[in-house]
């Protein structure tokens, strides 16, 4: 398991199914997040791997970037 996992957020432990609740709550493992990121990266490396920097497009991320680095995206609290 990630590092992440042994973070103290509660949040971060409840995501990767640290914290047991929110999987069975979907009607998933509990480890669906953690499982997800692993198999096939974060936004970031998924959009640097198929339309960004890693690939033949390019493309930088401009509105698709983190709010924090100008751009749009911004995650909702997960509860």
């Amino acid at each position: 398991m990630s590092t992440r996992a042994q973070d103290d957020d509660p949040n971060i432990k409840r995501i990767l199914g640290v914290t047991p609740g929110m999987g069975k709550a979907i009607g998933l493992d509990e480890k669906w997040v953690y499982n997800l990121v692993k198999l096939v990266g974060n936004y970031g490396e998924v959009f640097d791997r198929n339309v960004g920097k890693d690939s033949p497009f390019k493309l930088e991320r401009g509105l698709n970037d983190l709010w924090t680095k100008g751009g749009l995206m911004y995650a909702m609290p997960v509860r």
